[in-house]
């Protein structure tokens, strides 16, 4: 049956089934987001198939142009958990978290912004997890494990576009067709008013309303800071070529202010009266500059890639790598600049300094092999979803594949639903279709990949900004992350504390959804 011989009601429901389907088998059934991700991969290669006038070529090779095009996430997400493993075993993580245990202790509210907002932001940027880093340091600074771990989980999630080194918004400029600098405009737009909110959200978590008052100084200082930067590295032309390194500048500008902050207050930068005996141990084992070698170095290397001209040049136009699975459309892989291939360097450079042993080693592969295949193909398969929904439809005439029959495309499908739906509304909408995409596969470019053709098309037919709609949705994605059971569960485990994500994800939900709500009339503002 062709696609345009459907109603429209029926189309859009067959297009939204895959996506329904995952929803119930995530939140009802606790099935995880990579088996729940291929079997919403399978039922719209099947949808697409009988209902929408695709062949299965072309459902297969949109599903590798898909694989392909998530490598800068699955790629980076594989790199990132080798380099964390590796650190790890060497015991480096055991290092940096003792050192992290010491700052702020006299002020409660700007320990918060400094270990969640900035390391948070610093950490996600250069491909660490917070969820599973931060949890025992807070723990160990007295938070409760509810607060341990919905506040790792939160406070990164405004400039999640920047998290791997940039990965999202490379995603978002590819899809869109945007200049890497132009996309992180649109974003940086939201991101001071995103940040403050975020900051007070986490001070409910921690302290409640008595404590949002106490901290409405330093919570501001550092979410005008953190999604300043942003709008720093995206619109002053000195900075705007290492856009992708916005992520770490921010999170490591917002631990220097609330640093600069406390020594303005006279209040004490370290407390080393909470190292037990072990940790004091830990310090004299390792250097803390050893120990953080991996990530200074791979900033380091991306700051001269980004920054200087020629590099740039080179390993992002000259070698672009271009990959043709779909006949007119071209994906440039780019490998030798995206972030995954400096993670891996940086970490065998960091052997110089960390000296593992053959037990680290060993140690490190084992638990990378276990760790790493299920995130990858999580990130991996919804990309492939998305590209089939794009590519459905496509007909191979004359030599030429173009989708002949607007109908017969699931996204078209869904971009004439919206625009009938919600009208001049829709740029509101979409913040939340982010929030609902960043649950159901855990992940900010994951959402970018579903949703951006869609936005497109819709965005045209309404004649809104597309640019804007999309970053809406990608921040409302971000957002989710204190909602995703799989990050939640993440930081509970770390701290043997399973269980008590179910309540975190009450409590974080109303938080989340009213950021969304701003981020939301944000975009309708502004498209």
């Amino acid at each position: 049956m062709a696609g345009k011989s459907l109603p429209l009601l029926w189309a859009v429901v067959l297009t939204l089934l895959p996506i329904v389907v995952i929803l119930v088998l995530m939140a009802w059934k606790q099935v995880a987001a990579d088996v729940s991700g291929i079997a919403g991969w399978l039922l719209t290669l099947l949808i697409a198939f009988l209902f929408f006038n695709t062949s299965i070529e072309v459902g297969l090779r949109s599903s590798l142009a898909g694989l392909i095009s998530s490598f800068p996430v699955s790629l980076m997400v594989a790199t990132s958990i080798l380099q964390i493993t590796f650190m790890e075993a060497t015991g480096a993580l055991r290092r940096i978290s003792v050192f992290v245990k010491t700052l702020a202790s006299a002020d409660k509210a700007v320990q918060v912004m400094l270990i969640n907002v900035g390391a948070g932001t610093l950490l996600v940027a250069v491909g660490a997890t917070p969820v599973s880093i931060l949890p025992p340091i807070l723990i160990a600074l007295g938070y409760s494990t509810f607060v341990a771990v919905a506040l790792p989980a939160l406070g990164f999630d405004a400039l999640c576009t920047f998290s791997l080194l940039g990965a999202p918004l490379v995603v978002y400029a590819d899809l869109t067709g945007t200049p890497l600098v132009q996309s992180a405009q649109v974003f940086a737009k939201f991101l001071p008013v995103i940040s403050t909110l975020i900051g007070f959200g986490m001070l409910w978590i921690a302290g409640g309303f008595k404590l949002m008052r106490e901290g409405i100084v330093p919570c501001i200082i550092a979410g005008v800071t953190n999604g300043g930067v942003a709008i720093a590295m995206g619109y002053l032309p000195a900075l705007s070529s290492g856009v992708v390194l916005t992520g770490v500048v921010a999170g490591a500008c917002t631990i220097l202010v609330m640093l600069l902050y406390l020594k303005i207050l006279g209040k004490p930068v370290l407390d080393r009266s909470r190292l037990t005996g072990e940790d004091l141990s830990v310090e004299k084992e390792m250097s803390l500059w050893a120990a953080l070698s991996p990530w200074i170095i791979l900033v380091a290397v991306s700051f001269v890639i980004n920054f200087y001209p020629p590099f740039f040049k080179v390993l992002f136009e000259d070698l672009a790598m271009p990959v043709s699975v779909i006949p007119g459309q071209v994906i440039n892989t780019r490998m030798l600049w995206n972030a995954y291939t400096w993670v891996l360097i940086s970490t065998v450079l960091a052997f110089a300094f960390l000296k593992p042993t053959g037990q680290a080693m060993r140690y490190t592969l084992s638990r990378w092999v276990r760790r790493a295949p299920r995130p990858v193909l999580s990130a991996a398969v919804f990309f492939a979803i998305a590209f089939v929904m794009n590519n459905s439809g496509l007909q191979n005439v004359g030599g030429v594949w173009k989708v002949v029959e607007p109908a017969s495309n699931m996204i078209w499908v869904l971009a004439r639903g919206s625009a009938l739906a919600f009208g001049a509304f829709y740029p509101f909408i979409s913040a939340f279709m982010g929030l609902f995409g960043g649950f159901i596969s855990g992940s900010e470019a994951s959402t970018i990949a579903m949703f951006t053709k869609y936005h497109l098309l819709t965005s045209k037919m309404l004649n809104v900004n597309a640019l804007v709609v999309t970053a809406a949705t990608a921040i409302g994605g971000g957002l989710a992350s204190v909602i995703s059971p799989a990050k939640l569960q993440n930081a509970a485990a770390t701290i043997d504390a399973l269980g008590i994500e179910s309540r975190v994800i009450r409590t974080a939900f109303l938080i989340s959804v009213l950021i969304t709500v701003v981020a939301a009339m944000i975009a309708l503002i502004m498209a």
